[in-house]
C-alpha cells in the first residue's frame, strides 16, 4: 500500500489525440486508484488541430484530479511536458504519452524504485511495438550514439514513461527539444538514475508525429548536450584547450616559414602559410569565445544564485 499522503503527478502532453486520451485516462484513475495513491492529472494540450479540447472539458467535468493546460499553438513535445512540470505538486512526478503506447501498469513501479532511493526512474521498451525501419533502427543507432557520446548507459532514452522526483524536475530547464535527453539533464544535476523494463503497446489510433527526420534533431540536440556534459561550469576548458593548440600549431608552422624566408626560400606561395594565419585566426577567436562563455555561465549562476553543486543529504552526530 502507498503511503496516501505522498502526492504523485502524472504529466501527459497531447497533440491530435481525441480518440485515445479518454481510454488512456481511465487507465491510469484505474491504476491510480487500484493502488490507493494520492495523485492529480496534468494534461497538456499542446494546440491540438482537432477536437482533443473539447474532448478534454467535457472529461474535466467527470475527473475531479484532472487539470488540462491548453498552450495557444503546437510549441512542441518539450514545452507540453515544460508546462507540466512547472504547474505539478506532486512529491513525484510521472510523464507519459498520449496516445496509450505506455502501459499505466507500469506507474507502481516506477513509485516504488523512485521511492526505494532513486531520482529518476526510466522506461525501457523493450520489446518496442512500433515500425522497424522508421522508428525502431534509428531509436536503437541513437541509442548508442547517446549512451557514447555522454557516457550514460541506457537502453532508450527516449522512452517518454519516467519517474521523476520533483526537486530533480526543479533544476532542470527544458528548451529547444531536450525532452528526449531529460536522463542526460538529470545526470547533470547529480540524479541518481535506473532504468526498468516497462511494457510498450501497438498504437490504436492515430498516427505517429515523429518521422525518421527527428534522428537528425537528435543529432544536432546530441551536441549541445554532449558540450553541456563536458564544459557546462568550464566552458573555456573546451574553446580555450582547442584555442591554445590552434595558436601554437600557427606559431611553430609561422616559426618554420619564418626561418625558411631568412634563408632565402620563397614563401608567399607556400599553402602552409596560409594555413597558418587561418590557425592563428581560430585559434584567438575560440579562445575569446572561452572568455566570453566564462562570463555568461557566471553570469547564468549568480543570476539566478544557481549553486554549481547538489547536495543529497547532510549529517551530522546530533542528527535526531
Amino acid at each position: 500500500m502507498s503511503d496516501i499522503k505522498q502526492l504523485i503527478s502524472i504529466i501527459i502532453p497531447v497533440y491530435n489525440e481525441s480518440e485515445s486520451i479518454g481510454f488512456l485516462l481511465d487507465e491510469v484513475i484505474n491504476v491510480m486508484s487500484f493502488h490507493t495513491f494520492n495523485f492529480e492529472l496534468i494534461v497538456v494540450n499542446d494546440g491540438s488541430q482537432d477536437n482533443t479540447h473539447q474532448v478534454l472539458e467535457q472529461l474535466t467535468l467527470k475527473i475531479k484530479e484532472l487539470s488540462v493546460i491548453s498552450l495557444r499553438k503546437n510549441y512542441g513535445q518539450t514545452a507540453a511536458m515544460a508546462a507540466g512540470f512547472d504547474n505539478s505538486k506532486g512529491d513525484i512526478v510521472i510523464s507519459l504519452d498520449g496516445d496509450l503506447q505506455n502501459d499505466p501498469n507500469d506507474i507502481p513501479k516506477l513509485i516504488s524504485e523512485i521511492n526505494n532511493g532513486y531520482d529518476l526512474i526510466c522506461g525501457w521498451r523493450f520489446d518496442r511495438k512500433d515500425k522497424l525501419i522508421n522508428r525502431k533502427i534509428p531509436s536503437k543507432i541513437a541509442n548508442k550514439l547517446i549512451a557514447h557520446v555522454t557516457g550514460l548507459k541506457l537502453h532508450d532514452y527516449g522512452c517518454s514513461l519516467k519517474a521523476f522526483k520533483k526537486e530533480i524536475i526543479d533544476d532542470i530547464k527544458l528548451y529547444g527539444e531536450l525532452h528526449r535527453f531529460l536522463p542526460i539533464l538529470a545526470n547533470i544535476e547529480g540524479a541518481k538514475i535506473k532504468e526498468i523494463k516497462v511494457n510498450h503497446r501497438s498504437r490504436q489510433y492515430g498516427s505517429s508525429k515523429y518521422g525518421i527526420d527527428r534522428t537528425f534533431r537528435v543529432l544536432m540536440d546530441l551536441l549541445t548536450v554532449w558540450f553541456m556534459t563536458k564544459f557546462l561550469t568550464r566552458p573555456m576548458y573546451g574553446f580555450g584547450f582547442v584555442g591554445i593548440i590552434s595558436i601554437f600549431t600557427s606559431l611553430a608552422m609561422s616559426a618554420y616559414l619564418i626561418v625558411l624566408k631568412i634563408i632565402g626560400e620563397d614563401i608567399g606561395n607556400r599553402p602552409l602559410l596560409m594555413f597558418a594565419l587561418i590557425l592563428g585566426i581560430a585559434g584567438v577567436q575560440l579562445f575569446s569565445f572561452g572568455l566570453l562563455s566564462e562570463l555568461l555561465i557566471r553570469t547564468y549562476h549568480e543570476s539566478q544564485s544557481r549553486p554549481i553543486y547538489r547536495i543529497r543529504t547532510i549529517s551530522s552526530f546530533n542528527q535526531d
